[in-house]
């Protein structure tokens, strides 16, 4: 009994990452380009997707906070980036991709820092596109 409880909530605890992960066009629409400058608010470094938010301001002044979900933090770090890339007060325009049903969220393909660098964002929009 105590081994078949044990192959139950592992299969169980197995299951939910995946469950909490999705797949870009669940979410996202590849037919939704969008573009963001703004200032960097908060960052984090979370799996399954790491994300950072970003105040932007409109062309009437108002200032809305986006957004920005990244690939997952393993993919990142293979692209260069680290816990520290984005930090609060950060300069940054983002070039991604509108949430379906969610306002102010976005998903990034590219991020250019203030120095100047564009890093691949490691969005999932890149390996779905193609396949389209």
């Amino acid at each position: 009994m105590k081994m078949k409880l044990a192959v139950l909530l592992t299969g169980i605890l197995a299951a939910v990452p995946a469950m909490a992960h999705h797949s870009f066009a669940a979410e996202f629409d590849f037919k939704k380009p969008v573009a963001l400058t703004g200032t960097v608010t908060r960052v984090e470094w979370i799996n399954p997707h790491a994300r950072f938010y970003v105040d932007v301001k409109s062309a009437d002044g108002k200032v809305a906070n986006w957004e920005c979900e990244l690939g997952s933090p393993n993919t990142l770090m293979h692209k260069g980036w680290n816990r520290n890339s984005l930090k609060p007060g950060d300069q940054v325009s983002v070039d991604g991709f509108l949430a379906k049903d969610a306002p102010n969220v976005a998903n990034a393909r590219e991020v250019k820092l203030a120095d100047g660098r564009k890093v691949f964002a490691g969005s999932e929009y890149a390996a779905e596109g193609e396949a389209k």
